[in-house]
């Protein structure tokens, strides 16, 4: 399709505008064919038609095939929502409406025809719930499903991606993908070509996380922070030896404080930019990184916080240096870093899938995003029964003390009658404070957050029920329904009696998704329930994405009532998901071209290791050498060596060529002073860049095939690899590019001489 195509698409179809009726018209002629399908006794024909799949009698056997292996019938609108994903859409269906069966439904279709299907989740505990819960819908079918953990051997995880269709988290289907491509020998191969990825909580997956790359490295060494500079910067004051920016990106040095540091150092900084670059790290760790906020302590570890969804950042680790400097704030020792051997952005993994498709209770909000960055169309996926939660306006207050003032007062009065309440805070140290003062009312709270998200099942479980008071952090991915009575239906009843689950929210999030997803926790499937916000003129939302603008005078109770205040709070949320937006969306320009520069190393790396493409390379390249090593060795020790020593180099040139463009863009923000477009001169040096890394590959094997010994071990003659790999997600720096540090600390300099 023309870009003037594609423009013409995007004006016309907006996010969501689909037509569901096709799908709808199908999943009712269904009904009509439950006799017949009731009658089979096997209900995977003997051969699958893959033209059969998606007509009324494939929905109808699909619906037997629930009702046989789980106990339930799919209402017609989960049909529609497993057409849909058929069609290679998002399907977007409220909470509560039974996404993980329409899920496997889909899976099964594109199983029976022909096609090996990952089923990608957002964490390995909803990978292995849904495989096993829905396994027995699978069997029936006569199809198979296994699922992959961080803690799966290479042998289970074979033994997963051989069945039909293979749950897994996104982390966990990059690390084996960038570890398969470290692999000498093609029997140590764990990952399958790519077919069909089906994506639970879309947004979440590929938009939230499309930000941070996953990483493979090796040559383990320790951090390198050290705790006498944690130690010293605990002692400098903001505002007098450091201040912080207004959005609470970046901290610098003020004169004075640079005259302290040099003083307790005994050096001059700027004649030493590796303590300067200490210096900046660890007061970055511990100014503008939070306990309870960005990351918690657990066993002796330092552990991210995933902000959108309030969970535990399973593996995830700052960059450059970062991650030392906050065990070090934290007296910790210092973990593992090393050389990056790879890396992959979720979206480079889900683009090597040919097929694509997902659901999730929020798309139509992010449903450009999912066009321009996947080319996927959003199709909303009605509820079986009309939504009757009632959604309040936001409670708005000048100051957080107002807030939680009138927050506290809301759950007491709410929590006499009995009603459950579900609190949904920004985070860890709010979800524990909050626990805090209601107890200190005589109110006591389950709280769910980081800390405890083991137990968040049985946790949400309990929820629904009579008199239930629960303080959780974000509930994105959180994949357990609130059941009003918690299936109880004596108690069921007199919970709706009493309006049903009552969500709060402590403050808005960046991202109106957020908001929906907490939202939604109340009123499944026709259930009463009630949503409220309680947000102030203090919370970050305002402060740092409407720092310039203040709310309307509130009241003698601390109130705002004024409808300018909610359209501030509204302005601020946009401002907030467009910086998010350009976040993706930079992340996606730069990456672009690394991409289908790895899509070209690994063709030729598949070449190499599967063939004799690395033998017949060097026996051009070095005719004499190579007829002389086959007299002495044979040539099949050649071919072999041949493979090693090429694999080595591309490798190892890869790696160095990684570096090479992290260091690139690092500073490549510099350009913008010449009047020169950063992203294209990024692109005019990446270029050249690659073919010399080509022609260095070509040249260092070429060298060692003339010196190598390959009747002896390659790695005793150099080619030795790490002893070790390990895999982490990166966080992007918090803290911006270099360009930004360095344009903040001129800054700060500046503002410094004028006082």
């Amino acid at each position: 399709m023309t870009r003037v195509g594609r423009w013409i698409r995007r004006f016309l179809e907006k996010p969501g505008s689909v037509d569901l009726a096709p799908f709808q018209r199908v999943a009712a002629e269904a009904a009509g064919r439950a006799a017949e399908a009731g009658r089979r006794d096997e209900l995977r024909p003997a051969v699958a038609d893959p033209a059969w799949v998606g007509t009324a009698d494939f929905c109808a056997v699909m619906r037997e095939a629930a009702v046989r292996a789980l106990g339930q019938r799919p209402y017609d609108v989960q049909l529609a929502g497993m057409l849909a994903l058929l069609e290679g859409h998002v399907a977007q269906m409220a909470t509560g409406e039974g996404k993980t069966l329409v899920g496997a439904m889909a899976a099964a279709g594109y199983a029976l025809r022909g096609s090996r299907v990952h089923v990608v989740s957002v964490n390995d505990y909803l990978a292995r719930r849904d495989a096993e819960w829905m396994g027995p819908l699978y069997e029936t079918l006569g199809l198979t499903a296994g699922w992959i953990a961080e803690t799966s051997t290479p042998e289970e995880r074979r033994k997963a991606y051989a069945c039909d269709v293979t749950y897994a988290a996104v982390s966990e289907l990059g690390f084996d993908v960038l570890r398969d491509r470290l692999c000498t020998d093609p029997a140590e191969l764990v990952v399958p070509a790519p077919e069909v990825a089906l994506v639970d909580e879309a947004d979440s997956v590929l938009v939230d996380e499309a930000r941070v790359p996953l990483v493979l490295a090796g040559a383990a060494d320790a951090g390198t922070a050290l705790p006498e500079m944690a130690a010293l910067v605990r002692r400098l004051s903001r505002g007098y030896h450091y201040t912080i920016d207004e959005e609470g990106r970046a901290v610098f040095l003020t004169p004075k404080g640079t005259d302290t540091v040099e003083k307790a150092l005994g050096v001059d900084l700027y004649e030493h930019p590796g303590v300067v670059t200490q210096v900046n790290l660890a007061l970055h760790a511990h100014t503008l990184l939070t306990r309870d906020v960005d990351y918690i302590v657990r066993d002796g570890k330092v552990e991210l916080v995933n902000t959108s969804r309030g969970r535990v950042a399973a593996l995830q680790r700052w960059p450059d240096g970062l991650q030392a400097a906050v065990e070090a704030k934290e007296h910790l020792q210092a973990s593992e870093t090393g050389e990056i051997l790879d890396s992959i952005t979720v979206q480079g993994l889900i683009h090597r899938y040919p097929r694509v498709c997902g659901m999730t209770g929020t798309a139509v909000a992010v449903g450009e995003q999912l066009r321009e960055f996947y080319d996927l169309s959003v199709v909303v996926v009605p509820p079986n029964r009309p939504c009757v939660r009632v959604d309040e306006p936001d409670r708005i207050f000048a100051t957080v003390e107002d807030k939680e003032g009138a927050l506290l007062d809301e759950i007491e009065t709410r929590h006499a009658t009995g009603q459950p309440i579900l609190v949904g805070t920004l985070d860890v140290a709010e979800s524990e404070r909050l626990a805090g003062a209601l107890e200190a009312r005589g109110l006591a709270a389950t709280v769910l957050n980081a800390k405890n998200d083991a137990e968040e099942a049985q946790i949400i479980a309990r929820a629904g029920r009579r008199g239930a008071l629960t303080v959780s952090t974000q509930m994105a991915g959180r994949g357990t329904d609130i059941r009003l009575g918690a299936g109880d239906p004596g108690e069921e009843d007199e919970v709706a009696s009493l309006g049903g689950l009552y969500v709060i929210g402590t403050g808005r999030h960046d991202s109106s998704r957020l908001d929906d997803q907490l939202r939604g926790r109340a009123g499944r499937q026709g259930d009463p329930g009630g949503s409220v916000f309680f947000v102030s003129g203090q919370d970050p939302l305002l402060t740092v994405y409407a720092p310039d603008q203040s709310l309307p005078p509130a009241d003698a109770d601390g109130a705002v009532r004024n409808p300018d205040a909610h359209a501030l709070v509204a302005h601020a949320q946009r401002v907030a998901e467009g910086v998010n937006l350009e976040i993706h969306r930079n992340t996606w320009r730069y990456t672009r071209l690394l991409e289908r520069q790895r899509a070209e190393v690994l063709e030729q790396r598949d070449r190499v290791l599967n063939g004799d493409t690395g033998a017949r390379a060097l026996e051009s390249a070095c005719p004499e050498r190579y007829r002389e090593l086959c007299e002495t060795a044979g040539e099949e020790a050649v071919e072999r060596a041949a493979r090693q020593i090429v694999l080595y180099h591309l490798d190892q040139c890869w790696t160095e060529h990684l570096g090479f463009l992290s260091d690139l863009r690092e500073g490549i923000h510099l350009r913008a002073l010449g009047r020169l477009n950063p992203l294209d001169e990024f692109n005019r040096e990446a270029v050249p860049a690659y073919r010399a890394m080509l022609d260095e590959v070509e040249r260092r094997s070429r060298e060692t095939f003339e010196k190598a010994d390959v009747t002896r071990d390659l790695a005793d003659q150099g080619l030795k690899r790490p002893t070790a790999t390990w895999t982490y997600l990166v966080q992007d720096n918090p803290f911006g590019s270099e360009w930004d540090r360095v344009f903040n600390r001129v800054a700060g300099a500046l503002r410094g001489r004028r006082r």
